[in-house]
């Protein structure tokens, strides 16, 4: 512990037995064993273990609150005091529903007190795990906050960009920045982490929270465009493929647009999973490209592998390739100056998952698509020498080698003559 004389020894007791630190609020569970409030609340609730870490015993919904230890808090601060050792502050004791719908019910009663109630909430939640259990719980209070976002978001008063300094990802919710009613919200939202069963609860409303979302993401603001792609992540995730089958253009647009600007790093990434996720059918593909998405996926791909990220790679290999899967997404591939070029480097310089998407991707231009000026650029940019060398290496797998090798058989007649092709591959390839 910070500040603790190196010749002082610690009771064993007063260590969480997680942390290994000395506790600040110490908690017990159901099965007798004492742990730090907020490494025991982590361990149940963000990580998802449903059992107790020391003994193993499950752990059912009532016991997973813990009970607060006063008396062992009351002994290490004893000791503290003892040892000149810097005190912790009492806890403040956890926050109860009738709390939090008081809040709700005065930020309801007028834009003067909404802000302000906004950001106690935003206090609230940042406190503690059970806090913010505490308010998603509470009758109402996800509702409100769906509300609030969808009433600003609807509001098209136009407002200044923040500038670049303040695209800061993922930034707390009492980020002096957040002070829109929709920005706090919209944080608020996302810091509770809703269950499933809260996401379920959302979807299921009758304002439809996805163009809501897609409100947000056309809105200036980098804040709340950050936050509303986390949420739309989320959201995604938890809904089933008859609502996602036909997501409305201005979402699809609207998660494009990320991609596109850049907004930061993260954000880009988890652009490009909603996108995996939306474009795997028909007619959302058709919307991202008309959105822009393949230029977009070409930008960023010649941005050095995304910036040096191997992962923003894959995804974005994995979009196009699901792109590929409509004429339109081919079109527009094979129209953009560098769009050939960058998924010939994609077949062997990212990842076998990056390859297999890649190869697929080049698979079905060449199989629909292949005009003779298609042709002949395949040739120029370096498709075909790294199909040959997949054919001739082995090594991205067998499905693969396997396209490519049907590639090079498909247009042997237009490639035979290349220099990459040698007197033996031009054998096994016959026009």
């Amino acid at each position: 512990m910070e500040g603790l004389p190196s010749q002082v020894e610690v009771p064993s007791y007063f260590l969480c037995p997680i942390s290994m630190e000395i506790m600040r609020d110490p908690v017990t569970l159901s099965s007798g064993i004492t742990y730090d409030r907020e490494s025991i609340e982590r361990w149940v609730f963000t990580d998802g273990h449903g059992e107790c870490p020391m003994t193993k015993q499950q752990l059912g919904a009532a016991d997973r609150e813990p009970t607060p230890n006063h008396t062992l808090r009351r002994l290490i601060q004893g000791w503290c005091a003892v040892h000149a050792v810097e005190r912790f502050p009492t806890p403040r004791a956890p926050i109860d529903a009738a709390r939090v719908e008081t809040i709700v019910d005065a930020a309801r009663r007028g834009h003067d007190l909404l802000v302000a109630s906004l950001r106690e909430l935003a206090d609230i939640v940042a406190e503690s795990d059970c806090n913010r259990r505490c308010v998603e719980s509470t009758p109402g209070a996800v509702a409100f906050l769906v509300s609030v976002i969808k009433k600003h978001a609807a509001d098209d008063t136009p407002k200044p960009l923040e500038s670049q300094e303040d695209q800061m990802f993922g930034a707390v919710v009492d980020s002096p920045k957040a002070t829109s009613p929709e920005d706090v919200a919209l944080s608020i939202l996302y810091s509770l982490r809703l269950s499933e069963g809260s996401w379920k609860r959302v979807l299921e409303r009758g304002d439809n929270f996805l163009d809501t979302m897609a409100s947000v993401l056309r809105r200036p603001s980098y804040l709340s465009r950050t936050h509303g792609i986390q949420l739309l992540k989320a959201a995604v995730s938890e809904m089933p493929p008859a609502q996602l089958t036909s997501a409305s253009a201005e979402l699809v647009e609207g998660v494009v647009s990320v991609v596109t600007d850049k907004l930061s790093g993260k954000a880009v990434k988890i652009a490009l999973q909603v996108l995996c996720r939306l474009c795997l059918w028909g007619r959302n593909r058709v919307k991202a490209v008309e959105a822009g998405a393949v230029g977009a996926l070409v930008e960023l791909l010649l941005d050095e592998c995304c910036g040096g990220s191997k992962r923003a790679s894959e995804l974005a290999i994995v979009v196009m390739d699901h792109l590929c899967g409509c004429a339109e997404g081919r079109l527009e591939l094979v129209a953009h100056k560098a769009g050939l070029a960058v998924m010939a480097r994609a077949v062997t310089r990212v990842s076998a998952a990056g390859t297999e998407s890649a190869v697929r991707a080049l698979h079905a231009v060449a199989r629909h698509s292949a005009t003779p000026a298609v042709l002949q650029e395949m040739l120029a940019v370096g498709v075909v020498e790294r199909l040959l060398f997949l054919v001739q290496a082995g090594a991205a797998g067998d499905r693969p080698r396997e396209r490519a090798r049907e590639m090079l058989k498909m247009h042997a007649r237009v490639w035979r003559g290349s220099p990459c092709f040698s007197p033996q591959l031009n054998a096994s390839y016959p026009s």
